[in-house]
């Protein structure tokens, strides 16, 4: 079901020793703009796309940064950025969207076990820019998450997604309980995304 038909509070955020999660605004372009260029190579990877390309600019990020905004706004999906706890520097971002959003239509998605989709109603992504990932930011943020989702959402089972090109990440939610549940085949993109619960 569409987040905008749920009746549910939206929480504005989580703050912890290592970091604060709140809502992305575009404000936050250059900061964004920063973390995203400086982990761009395994980004194109993470998104199975060109983006961001070498040219991408401050101004192109607001932009995107607004349309996020919005989106939170409406409803549609929720993106937080995650910031240093001075707020001083982007840590990177996690994106909650509805698991009948319209790329999910499009995709093939496959069960691995006897979960079926629509029993979920979130799935959940997130990056930690790269010069982060040696002081394992990214475990610790991935951690936090699941508590917050379970304590202070009311979405009932969520999914944590990955791409399976992005072996950084999927080792990381390996050495994890979490269970792979579906394998997600996007059109035209080369490699598959994992969900896993």
């Amino acid at each position: 079901m569409p987040f905008e038909n749920l009746e549910f509070d939206v929480p504005e955020g989580l703050a912890t020793d290592d970091f604060v999660l709140r809502p992305i605004v575009t404000a936050d372009a250059e900061l964004d703009f920063a973390a995203v260029m400086e982990s761009r190579d395994y980004l194109r990877t993470w998104e199975q796309t060109s983006w961001p390309e070498d040219d991408f600019t401050v101004a192109a990020n607001r932009e995107d940064l607004e349309k996020l905004e919005r989106r939170h706004a409406s409803r549609q999906a929720f993106t937080y950025t995650v910031m240093n706890p001075a707020g001083t520097e982007c840590l990177g971002c996690v994106y909650i969207m509805p698991t009948d959003a319209r790329m999910f239509a499009k995709a093939r998605i496959t069960p691995v076990g006897n979960r079926r989709w629509d029993d979920y109603g979130a799935a959940v992504y997130f990056w930690v820019r790269k010069s982060r990932l040696a002081t394992e930011t990214d475990r610790v943020l991935l951690d936090a998450l699941q508590t917050w989702l379970a304590r202070d959402w009311s979405l009932g089972a969520h999914l944590i997604v990955t791409n399976e090109q992005f072996a950084q990440q999927v080792d990381l939610i390996q050495r994890t309980d979490l269970q792979l549940r579906f394998e997600v085949e996007e059109p035209d993109k080369p490699g598959r995304y994992l969900a896993y619960e």
